[in-house]
């Protein structure tokens, strides 16, 4: 009898350590995926500021071309 009880204990204890890995890594996983969309923010801002440049000097250039073909 004090077999089968340590040995439901040593498998109770084994499962534990898996489901504590498993929320372990899914919190990390999610704490990653979380950085991720952080970075994919700041670089849509980024691409958002060069777009928006890009546009004012093309509207400067064509001002000029406009300007001097007068």
């Amino acid at each position: 009898m004090q077999g089968v009880f340590l040995t439901i204990v040593a498998c109770m204890t084994l499962a534990g350590c898996g489901l504590g890995e498993t929320a372990v890594s899914a919190a990390a996983g999610a704490s990653s995926q979380a950085e991720q969309a952080k970075e994919a923010l700041k670089t849509e801002e980024r691409v958002k500021q060069q777009l928006d440049a890009a546009a004012a000097v093309a509207a400067q250039q064509r001002q000029a071309a406009e300007a001097s073909s007068q």
